[in-house]
C-alpha cells in the first residue's frame, strides 16, 4: 500500500488566537496526507502560540519577533520537512477535499509544480461559519460559471490581475529554490510578486472550485492610506525583467495590463483622498491617466482631489 503523500503546511499567525485553532483543524481534517503543520507566530501579543500549543500539540509552533507575513512564511518554508508546501492563513478555513483536489490535478500534469484553488469570501468574526452561511455557500459553489480562472503558463494573465490567493497554494519546494521566496522588502504585494516569478518557472494549475473560506473582518483589512503603490512596483518589476511574453510564447494584452496599472494608481489614491491627502491623491490620478488616459475613475479621482484641495485652501484662508 502506497504511503500517504507528504505535505508541509505553513501558517503565519499574528494575533489570531480567536481563529487559529479552527483554521488548523480544517487543515488537519484533510484526509489521505501525511501533514507537517508549522505555525509561525509573528510576535503575537494575544497568546496565539500558547493557544495552538495547548489545543493541538502535534502542530509545530515557531515563535519569532514581529516581521510581517512574508518573513513568517519564509521561516515556515525554511523549517518545512516535506517537499510539497501549502500555505494557510491563521483566520481562514480550508474546505474538505482541498488538498485531494489539488493533488489529483497535479498527478494529471506531472510537469506542473504548483496548483491553486478559488476562494469564497467569508465576512465573519465567528471562528466557524453558521449553518445559514454554509447553506448559501453550497448553493453558490454548485455554480461552475462562478469559478473560472487561468491555468497553465499564466504569466500574461497575472500581469492583468493577481488571480492567486496565497491560502489556496500548493507548491513544490524546487520552484522556490529556483525563483526565491517571499520578498520581505514588500509589506504588501509580496505574494503577487512571488506568483509572477513562479509563473516563469512552471505551469500553474487551478482547481475551478472554492476550496478556502477567505475571512473578511476588521483586523485583516486596512483603512490606512498606503505609503507605496506596491502593486505597480511588482508589475513594473516583472515587465522590466520579462516584458509581456510568457515562457510558452503567449503575449499579454498590453492595453489590459495598462488598465490594471491605472487601476492600481486609483486604488492607491482613493484612501489618500479620503484621508485628506489631496496632493498625493492628485498625483496618483495623474499617474493613472499617464498610463491610461481613458480611465474614467482616474478622471473622477483627479476631479475630487482638485476640489478637495480648493475647499481645503478656502478653509485655511477663512
Amino acid at each position: 500500500m502506497a504511503a500517504d503523500p507528504k505535505i508541509s503546511v505553513v501558517v503565519p499567525c499574528f494575533n489570531a488566537a480567536r481563529y487559529v485553532v479552527a483554521t488548523l483543524r480544517s487543515v488537519l481534517a484533510q484526509s489521505g496526507f501525511d501533514l507537517d503543520v508549522v505555525v509561525v507566530d509573528d510576535g503575537s501579543s494575544d497568546g496565539s502560540a500558547d493557544v495552538v500549543a495547548a489545543a493541538l500539540p502535534t502542530v509545530r509552533v515557531v515563535r519569532s519577533e514581529n516581521r510581517g507575513a512574508a518573513a513568517a512564511r519564509n521561516a515556515g518554508i525554511a523549517c518545512a520537512r516535506h517537499d510539497w508546501i501549502a500555505f494557510a492563513d491563521a483566520d481562514d478555513l480550508w474546505l474538505p477535499g482541498k488538498l485531494r483536489a489539488q493533488w489529483a490535478l497535479l498527478a494529471l500534469q506531472p510537469g506542473a509544480r504548483m496548483a491553486y484553488t478559488d476562494v469564497h469570501l467569508w465576512p465573519s468574526t465567528e471562528p466557524s461559519p453558521s449553518a445559514a452561511f454554509l447553506a448559501d455557500f453550497e448553493r453558490i459553489a454548485a455554480d461552475p460559471s462562478r469559478w473560472q480562472g487561468p491555468a497553465g503558463w499564466i504569466y500574461p494573465q497575472l500581469l492583468r490581475n493577481c488571480e492567486i490567493a496565497t491560502p489556496t497554494v500548493l507548491i513544490h519546494r524546487s520552484v522556490l529554490d529556483e525563483v526565491g521566496v517571499f520578498d520581505t522588502g514588500l509589506s504588501l504585494g509580496e505574494d503577487y510578486d512571488l506568483w509572477l516569478r513562479v509563473s516563469r518557472a512552471t505551469p500553474i494549475l487551478r482547481v475551478h472550485a472554492p476550496m478556502v473560506l477567505y475571512r473578511i473582518h476588521e483586523s485583516n483589512t486596512t483603512r490606512r492610506a498606503p505609503e507605496r503603490n506596491y502593486k505597480e512596483e511588482v508589475i513594473a518589476r516583472a515587465l522590466a525583467r520579462w516584458g509581456y511574453r510568457s515562457p510558452d510564447g503567449t503575449l499579454a494584452d498590453k492595453s489590459a495590463v495598462m488598465r490594471h496599472l491605472a487601476r492600481s494608481w486609483v486604488d492607491f489614491g482613493v484612501p489618500h483622498l479620503l484621508a485628506g491627502n489631496f496632493s498625493t491623491a492628485r498625483q496618483a490620478a495623474f499617474k493613472a491617466l499617464r498610463v491610461d488616459p481613458s480611465h474614467w475613475t482616474a478622471w473622477k479621482l483627479m476631479s475630487l482631489a482638485l476640489l478637495g484641495s480648493v475647499r481645503s485652501g478656502r478653509q485655511r484662508s477663512a
